[in-house]
């Protein structure tokens, strides 16, 4: 198939960023680092050359950077674009991005290391990212997929040294031009200098791409990278985001934007959590119904397909479809499980670091914390676009894990895998929510019985409903201290109660179970990715953690932070505590167990000093965590002083005052988006972001009912990136994990009251 014909007809340019990618079959690798019989997924135009399916560069000099992971906001396009322009030495102006379909070049290695207890029988030797397992898993399944902040560790290096060599097969070409030595000519701003002579990319591409590059790729010394700058400068972005100019006009694609000769709309429902099965529906009162072009009914679904969204969506209000299964969801009894759980299910030990229980036969303090399952609330709900001519189906679609999406809408329809061209379009958000592919396997099947192409977008109750949400945890911390020590922690214990909810999600993604069936094979089993960052971020000699699995009746996924953002609440809050009962100062108490972590202990000292840190007195509204994600050496860290208040509009967050060291900084700009936004979805999940299920439904149903931060509520952000000599790390989840422990501790600094359930204000006063 001709892809790039196809993608003509539609009303999208190559070049307009993120504009879409076909995903056809086979793998692809760079043509001097893999067999040949691989071909390049970039498929350049004649007057365009390929450079090892990493970027083509054409003869009008612009240089198609190719972009293998989804684009969610976080500006992921930006950023490798960005280590391909400097590496190759070409002009930020002449860049554009493709999103580029899932194949063994792409192979995202680091995160199928990384989840390597959901797909291998021996995660130990695959949960390694040099392991072979995870990189021959990760290249056979084109796993590509975009989560967990590894853009850069699976990224950064290879198109380096694509860009690399492809800035010495320009180099070469000029050399011959000019009868030089190809190491003498100098490549910057899109131009081959030496001396007084240059040429342009586009002047040279033909004939560089006939050279063969050198090996080893003759990286740069540096690599890309910005200074941090102090928090208080306002800096113009030395390379501003690709994406923004498109998302300022209306011109950025998401799937919902797509447009096909013939297409229709659909809106779809779902039965209630614990009623799956639809059982009837009021066919008859949408005979007639103008616009309405057909009804899809499946056993877990009801769509309506008509000429315009409305349409559908009246169609199905007016077709009052009934669900049936076991009793409906009662969020209320599935919660108290968690707390029982604690006197009723036995642990297991997940992780364990010298002598914990023999020191905490009796605790000298124990404390119990709980987070409610919390929605992704996106702006943009699951939405695709599909169209199936009897042979191929056609997909639009964000997706995380795009090659997983394929397969699972192929199967769908009974069709081969191959049969399958995926069109990643850009999120409208995600937070980890387009990780699932439920609405990839309706759209399929709806197109395929409709016989025209057609566009589905769930309404948001339905959003809400049946994207799995974070999992709700109930906690319970204990400590020792040490004789005599004024309060030094001996001995820490965190029992986490909750479902297996990262093996659960893994059935989902791997194996292509549905919810419920992938509920019932993770039941009962033992999480170690679900307990995460439960291991505090200190020097603390006696360490363990247990996971107490519970059952729950609903399913629940991946969230952004994931388990370091509760495991941080539970943490955070629970060291302020154990300081107050030592008549510690909490920043000096913390201070005290950062020994031998000096990139922590500055980050905690920057932020103090940020805020004007006045030792946490009771009145003032400070409060202050601190979070790690990764190891100390090479991960990345944030501190962050909350000032907050409650008052007659409730709960306000007046300041977030954040210090961050997440390495050699790629891109500055981006980084202090993510981590301000970071921080507001934090926030978000200190005051709201829940939902309860009465009778299967959620409530509330809208994201006006959700508490959610507006504009108006956003407190001043104030953040140092601080320099370090750390390899960079991805800062999106940092902000998630540390804001919601600094908020509970300054509402306690603020009211003398303890808050150790999220959303903060649930359990009132």
């Amino acid at each position: 198939m001709d892809w790039r014909a196809k993608l003509d007809e539609l009303p999208v340019t190559r070049r307009q960023l993120i504009a879409g990618a076909a995903v056809g079959g086979g793998l692809a690798v760079a043509w001097w680092l893999w067999p040949r019989h691989y071909s390049s997924p970039l498929a350049p135009r004649p007057d365009e050359r390929d450079f090892g399916g990493w970027m083509t560069i054409g003869s009008d000099g612009v240089v198609t950077v190719a972009v293998p992971q989804l684009e969610m906001g976080q500006g992921v396009t930006t950023l490798l674009a960005q280590v391909v322009a400097v590496e190759l030495g070409a002009d930020w102006r002449q860049i554009a991005v493709e999103p580029v379909p899932p194949s063994g070049l792409y192979a995202n290695v680091p995160l199928a290391a990384k989840w390597a207890p959901l797909w291998s029988n021996l995660p130990s030797l695959a949960g390694d990212a040099d392991s072979l397992l995870a990189e021959n898993f990760a290249r056979a399944n084109a796993f590509a997929a975009t989560a967990r902040g590894c853009s850069l560790i699976a990224y950064e290096q290879p198109m380096r040294e694509a860009a690399a060599s492809a800035r010495a097969m320009l180099a070469m070409a000029a050399a011959e031009r000019w009868e030089v030595d190809w190491e003498e000519c100098e490549v910057e701003g899109g131009l081959v200098r030496h001396g007084e002579r240059q040429l342009d990319f586009g002047a040279l591409v033909a004939e560089a791409a006939e050279f063969d590059p050198p090996d080893p790729a003759p990286l740069r010394v540096q690599p890309a990278s910005e200074d941090p700058s102090p928090a208080e400068a306002e800096l113009d972005p030395v390379f501003p985001r690709l994406d923004l100019p498109a998302k300022v006009d209306g011109s950025f694609l998401f799937a919902g934007d797509i447009r096909l000769p013939g297409l229709v709309y659909a809106s779809i429902r779902h039965g209630p959590l614990g009623k799956p099965d639809l059982s009837a529906f009021e066919a008859g009162a949408v005979e007639g119904l103008r616009g309405l072009v057909g009804v899809v009914k499946s056993k877990r679904y009801l769509a309506a397909v008509a000429e315009s969204w409305w349409i559908a969506e009246q169609a199905l209000k007016k077709m009052r479809p009934v669900f049936a299964g076991p009793p409906a969801v009662e969020s209320a009894a599935a919660l108290e499980a968690l707390e029982a759980a604690h006197d009723e299910v036995d642990p297991e030990r997940i992780r364990e670091v010298g002598s914990p229980d023999d020191l905490l036969v009796r605790p000298d303090y124990t404390q119990s914390y709980s987070v409610a399952p919390a929605v992704h609330a996106t702006i943009e709900t699951a939405s695709a676009t599909a169209r199936f001519d009897g042979d191929t189906l056609e997909l639009w679609i964000a997706a995380q894990a795009p090659e997983l999406t394929r397969r699972a809408a192929a199967r769908a329809i009974g069709i081969s895998p191959q049969d399958v061209v995926l069109y990643p379009t850009a999120a409208g958000g995600s937070f980890d929510a387009r990780l699932e592919r439920r609405h990839a396997i309706e759209v399929a099947q709806i197109a395929k019985q409709i016989g025209r192409p057609v566009n589905l977008t769930w309404p948001r109750v339905q959003e809400l409903q049946s994207v799995p949400v974070r999992t709700p945890v109930s906690a319970r911390l204990e400590a020792a201290f040490l004789p005599a020590s004024g309060g030094r922690i001996a001995a820490w214990r965190s029992r986490l109660a909750m479902p297996a909810t990262v093996r659960e999600f893994g059935r989902r993604l791997f194996d292509n179970k549905t919810p419920q069936a992938a509920m019932e094979h993770a039941a009962g089993e033992a999480d170690a990715l679900a307990c995460e960052g439960a291991v505090p971020p200190y020097r603390i000699d006696h360490v363990a953690v247990d996971h107490l699995p519970v059952t729950l009746p609903f399913p629940t996924g991946q969230m952004r932070g994931n388990a370091q953002a509760y495991n941080a609440f539970f943490s955070e809050s629970f060291v302020d505590e154990l300081a107050e009962r030592a008549g510690r100062d909490p920043f000096l108490y913390r201070m005290e167990m950062l020994s031998g972590l000096p990139r922590m202990a500055d980050t905690l000292r920057r932020a103090t000093r940020l805020a004007g840190w006045d030792g946490g007195r009771r009145g003032t509204g400070q409060g202050l965590a601190l979070a790690r994600f990764g190891s100390p050496e090479s991960g990345g860290c944030i501190a962050c002083v909350a000032q907050a208040a409650l008052g007659e509009g409730g709960l306000r967050v007046r300041r977030l005052h954040a210090a961050v060291d997440i390495g050699r900084v790629v891109n500055h700009d981006i980084a202090r988006q993510q981590i301000e936004g970071g921080l507001i979805f934090g926030l978000s999940l200190a005051t709201g972001a829940s939902v309860a299920y009465e009778d299967g439904k959620p409530v509330p149903a809208r994201l006006g009912g959700l508490a959610l931060p507006t504009l108006a509520d956003s407190p001043e952000i104030v953040v140092e990136l601080l320099a370090s000599d750390a390899p960079a790390f991805d800062p999106g989840e940092l902000g998630v994990a540390v804001a919601p422990p600094a908020i509970a501790n300054a509402l306690y600094s603020a009211t003398g009251v303890r808050f150790r359930r999220l959303p903060l204000l649930s359990e009132g006063l």
